[in-house]
């Protein structure tokens, strides 16, 4: 079942706020604050992303500024890298690298899997040379929850009966809010269970109910084994007494 990309989603490149290496610390803060963003991919040359820098790389100029005893040897490595950061005046300085990134042609979900496990809000998008194409944010991804419900109500039914071949009569898809209510009567207990796992793959889709009967219970069968084949001669063997 298709998922929608990565590449549907994001915010194109021409629309994206970047900064180079060498932009200064002040015109960083200014942009993040004029655009509304969390993160600015660092740009090189070609356009190919060498790291991000977020708000979180910038205080922590803020807060090492209220930090006692500077001259102190930093005791680990991230507090050595906070210290650095916090005399840094260029993205270069500022930003973390490698940025974390992902392909256009990823689906949703895998995006979402990524911001999560890195705990991050947003990601450039690039291509297979490293050139940013888009970045791609938490509200990006969320907003696969705005399809209206005629619409999903249409995929549903596409889905079960053309991907899945499933006959058109004898069970209903309604749509409230991105909740997917199925009721009726299906031939077997799988074909049941295939149906409703497909419709909660749907982007989009928020829940499942289902009300969902069936006229046989399938699920018990087994295929009949086969036994070994055996060969009209495999009970035969050659006498030697002759």
């Amino acid at each position: 079942m298709p998922h929608r990309t990565v590449g549907n989603v994001m915010t194109p490149a021409e629309q994206v706020v970047t900064v180079s290496p060498g932009t200064a610390y002040k015109e960083i803060v200014r942009l993040l604050t004029e655009h509304a963003v969390s993160a600015l991919p660092v740009l090189g040359e070609g356009k190919r992303v060498l790291g991000i820098v977020s708000e979180h790389d910038l205080l922590a100029k803020e807060s090492r500024a209220q930090a006692p005893d500077p001259l102190r040897p930093p005791l680990t490595p991230k507090e050595s890298l906070t210290r650095h950061k916090a005399q840094a005046a260029t993205a270069v300085e500022l930003m973390t690298a490698p940025a974390v990134t992902i392909g256009a042609e990823e689906d949703v979900s895998a995006a979402a899997r990524k911001l999560e496990a890195h705990r991050i809000k947003r990601m450039p998008v690039v291509d297979g040379n490293g050139r940013l194409v888009g970045i791609v944010s938490r509200r990006d991804l969320l907003r696969i929850f705005l399809r209206s419900d005629e619409e999903l109500e249409e995929e549903v039914r596409s889905l079960l009966v053309d991907s899945f071949w499933i006959a058109p009569e004898g069970w209903t898809a309604q749509v409230y809010d991105g909740r997917v209510l199925l009721s009726g009567r299906m031939d077997r207990r799988s074909t049941v269970r295939i149906a409703e796992s497909a419709v909660r793959r749907i982007d989009g889709v928020v829940a499942v109910e289902s009300d969902l009967t069936y006229a046989e219970d399938d699920t018990d069968l087994r295929p009949v084994k086969e036994p070994p084949f055996k060969g009209v001669f495999s009970g035969w063997h050659r006498d030697h007494s002759v």
